[in-house]
């Protein structure tokens, strides 16, 4: 696989700048090429039946798919959720929660969150785009994905370590190796993608986005799907002891 670098170029004709979403570009020109490509694509994103939002809704959300650009190439922002949260508790994520009534969308919500979270300074991100909105089942809650660029990367940490114990940038690289690919095995039955990778065992909701946008990328390989593993009994237990939806994802 080759990594797109800052080499590629950079998206020079978009009008969405901090806190919009436009089309597909930064609106100061500072994005790559290849980032401004897969947010193109990312926006026209293909939602399976299962993860389209009921008619009735859902609680409305937002999470913040933050790529940067170190060294390496490409990372892309992911949090660790605590592991005494009432959903989800433990597991990898986008920063993100609920919209607020006074948030005034999913971009402004989604750029909260990452400062509430993370410690992301929202001016030194050029949001993107917004992906079509995904339906979680298990915690009801319809969430609408922002695909931004750190255009200054900044110190990051947990904001809040009763909500994140740990905050990293991990290379899309790594997400793409196969040798950090499986497939997971959930209760019902069912599997999804998931990955190993930075000390964290990436599935769920998140597992999928990740899959998604490394399809969307160009930067999938081939990798060993028939890999299957099932959910280790520490996350195990934590899904039998959550009990009502929280803010969180």
């Amino acid at each position: 696989m080759t990594v797109p670098t800052a080499s590629d170029g950079t998206a020079g004709d978009g009008t969405a700048g901090n806190g919009t979403a436009g089309d597909g570009t930064a609106g100061d020109g500072t994005a790559p090429a290849w980032l401004a490509r897969l947010a193109t694509a990312a926006r026209k994103m293909v939602v399976p039946p299962a993860m389209r939002p009921p008619p009735s809704g859902g609680r409305q959300s937002a999470v913040l798919i933050l790529f940067g650009e170190a060294e390496a190439g490409p990372d892309v922002l992911l949090v660790q959720r605590s592991p005494w949260l009432r959903r989800h508790a433990g597991q990898p994520a986008f920063p993100g929660g609920a919209i607020d009534a006074g948030d005034g969308g999913p971009v402004p919500a989604a750029l909260r969150e990452a400062a509430e979270e993370a410690l992301v300074d929202p001016d030194s991100v050029d949001v993107l785009t917004e992906l079509p909105e995904l339906f979680i089942n298990r915690s009801g809650f319809s969430v609408t994905p922002v695909l931004a660029w750190w255009r200054s990367p900044g110190p990051v940490g947990p904001g809040d370590p009763d909500e994140v114990t740990a905050v990293q940038r991990v290379p899309v690289a790594d997400l793409a190796n196969p040798a950090n690919r499986l497939t997971i095995r959930y209760p019902t039955g069912q599997g999804g993608p998931a990955f190993r990778t930075a000390g964290m065992l990436i599935w769920g909701f998140t597992g999928y986005i990740v899959d998604r946008l490394l399809a969307l990328g160009g930067w999938e390989q081939p990798w060993d799907a028939t890999n299957v593993q099932g959910l280790p009994p520490s996350v195990l237990t934590a899904r039998a002891g959550e009990t009502a939806p929280d803010r969180n994802l």
